[in-house]
């Protein structure tokens, strides 16, 4: 591979994975216009700790390795990402980054755009670990192990809560007393990387719907749903974690407080209580055989049914919430790798929606995961978007860098 220009790393470090993608930064992106930095290749160590296995590509699909390695030379996200980094950089012809943009998933009500991370700012997301459990430690472990490397290398935080910033109050409202939502308790919304790459990706391919009302429609292992105007979100089925809203792969989504009160009076205690609602709940939780909507929609037993059913219509509620809050629904935008992979389950929760909006797919365009996937006789509009999150870190890491003289 030949980088001319300069690079940039992105990082996404999960529960039990850490993905690190390279960009490579165009000569315009040098002026104030926002370029989108090109990727160059892709690398991800999946099973940290437990079947630790490495697959590094680049760009155009040729394979860089595909490796497995034994549990205690992957034990934690330390050693994989320092494995994941010297693999990558055969792949970058030992080209030193210029910066590295870093996926965060919490950026509470401090942060409403992307960051230089600084100590103070690691000390700021330390404080918002209780609200990301499974995701904001793993976030950081990844800074910290570049900070303690490479110590004046740029790094940028980018925030899935970012997106949802400036929301009307009564989106952000839980109905709590008010101290709590002074003291930041309210409703976030995640995903927020997703949906900006979506609302300018849909500024490209379908103009005259970017500015309506648009609801969005995230589903993947973790799900959600945002209402967009104009591009900007206007509110999110997520809220304060992103524990809640719609059922996800091993998450419970939305549920009765009073269940949670009921199971802790049982005895059930605290850290039990989390690791259920997070781990072993959501589609895993209903059909006891899966969290992969793959695996259950091959599935012919009744309880997987019974998810893939409950998954489509909560959703299509969660559209319906939605566009009340919008005041209407202009058009749905699918994304995400079960939004934009996963035609059965666009046609169920459509089959919702068919009566109140109008909504009609086309079946042979939505079986080829096409771009317009609803019959030309449909009200609304519907579509299908692959998301790309890494893309939004790098040009975001870009603006940041240039903006601090880096480029």
């Amino acid at each position: 591979m030949s980088t001319p220009h300069p690079v940039i790393l992105v990082v996404n470090a999960g529960s039990s994975s850490v993905k690190v993608s390279i960009y490579a930064v165009p000569e315009a992106a040098h002026s104030n216009v926002d370029i989108q930095p090109t990727l160059a290749a892709h690398g991800q160590i999946e099973g940290i700790g437990v079947a630790p296995r490495l697959v590094a590509r680049m760009a155009d699909g040729r394979e860089v390795t595909d490796q497995k390695f034994p549990v205690e030379q992957v034990a934690d996200h330390d050693a994989a990402f320092r494995l994941i980094r010297l693999t990558l950089s055969v792949a970058l012809r030992d080209t030193p980054p210029v910066a590295i943009g870093h996926r965060v998933v919490h950026g509470g009500s401090e942060f409403a755009d992307a960051v230089r991370i600084d100590d103070d700012v690691i000390a700021r997301l330390e404080a918002l670990v209780p609200l990301a459990p499974l995701h904001q430690p793993h976030n950081l472990t990844a800074i910290r192990a570049i900070r303690g490397a490479v110590p004046d290398l740029l790094q940028v935080a980018c925030f899935d809560t970012a997106f949802h910033a400036g929301r009307d109050p009564l989106t952000q409202l839980m109905a709590l007393p008010y101290a709590y939502y002074e003291q930041g308790v309210r409703r976030y919304g995640f995903h927020g990387l997703s949906y900006a790459y979506i609302a300018r990706r849909l500024r490209q391919v379908a103009p005259d719907l970017a500015d309506g009302r648009v609801v969005v429609a995230h589903l993947g292992n973790g799900a959600s749903l945002c209402a967009m105007r104009g591009g900007r979100s206007v509110d999110s089925t997520m809220g304060l974690t992103a524990l809640d809203g719609m059922p996800m792969g091993t998450r419970c989504g939305s549920i009765d407080p009073g269940a949670v009160l009921y199971l802790a009076a049982q005895g059930m205690a605290p850290d039990a209580i989390q690791a259920m609602l997070y781990g072993q709940s959501g589609l895993k939780g209903i059909s006891g055989i899966s969290s992969d909507m793959r695996a259950l929609l091959a599935s012919d037993t009744p309880r997987a049914r019974l998810a893939v059913d409950f998954y489509a219509w909560r959703a299509a509620q969660e559209v319906g919430k939605l566009a009340v809050t919008l005041g209407g629904l202009d058009a749905l935008v699918f994304t995400a790798g079960i939004g934009a992979n996963a035609p059965d389950v666009r046609a169920r929760i459509c089959a919702h929606l068919a009566e109140l909006f109008g909504i009609a797919l086309d079946p042979a365009a939505n079986g080829d995961n096409c771009q317009r996937i609803s019959h030309d006789t449909s009200r609304v509009p519907v579509l299908v978007l692959p998301t790309d999150e890494e893309g939004m870190i790098a040009l975001s890491t870009a603006r940041i860098l240039r903006e601090t003289g880096g480029l």
